[in-house]
């Protein structure tokens, strides 16, 4: 089904050690509106979408795949020289007590996630719309995260995911709008 290259969708770049920044990041690693959350939200909405959507839910669900591998190596590259005394100064104490340096899918306050995070209606046209605020919501964290950090870098990652989030947004409207017209035309569902 995939062909995975050893590369990351966009490169990931940081120009310095930030804990206090991973831990805001790790609000889109394990977060509500993050990209564990979407991935899962998508790929298993797929099943019960019409034939003419599946595939587009499907793309953009691995792709978040893809967006969670970046938001690990932004998370890894900002923590990695820490030391303890940094990442307790930034919040990761009880993080680092628990888990070292390895990622944990909790969000920026450290809860842990959830599959509560996410719905799956079973109404194609109220799934969709439900992916269009998902993506807008992580768009406008991207947004803030960007706001957040002075490193030049980071925002270049930062800014792409950004600009991915809008694409899905727009292909998820465009879907759902697909759908609404075939619904006035035709039962469909």
């Amino acid at each position: 089904m995939w062909i995975y290259e050893k590369k990351l969708q966009y490169p990931v770049r940081v120009s310095k050690c930030d804990p206090m920044m991973a831990r805001y990041l790790i609000e889109q690693y394990g977060g509500a509106d993050g990209e564990l959350a979407a991935a899962l939200r998508y790929l298993n909405q797929r099943y019960t979408l019409p034939e003419k959507v599946i595939a587009i839910v499907n793309d953009i669900g691995t792709e978040e795949l893809a967006h969670l591998e970046m938001i690990a190596t932004m998370i890894y590259k900002l923590t990695k020289d820490a030391t303890p005394d940094q990442l307790i100064e930034a919040g990761l104490g009880a993080h680092y007590a628990n888990h070292d340096k390895a990622l944990f899918f909790h969000n920026a306050a450290g809860a842990p996630f959830t599959a509560t995070y996410f719905q799956a209606k079973g109404d194609p046209i109220a799934d969709l719309y439900e992916d269009v605020a998902a993506e807008e919501k992580a768009r406008a964290t991207y947004q803030w995260l960007i706001n957040m950090t002075d490193d030049v870098d980071l925002i270049d990652s930062l800014t792409f995911l950004r600009e991915r989030e809008i694409v899905h947004s727009q292909r998820f409207r465009e879907a759902a709008e697909m759908l609404k017209a075939d619904q006035q035309t035709k039962k469909i569902f």
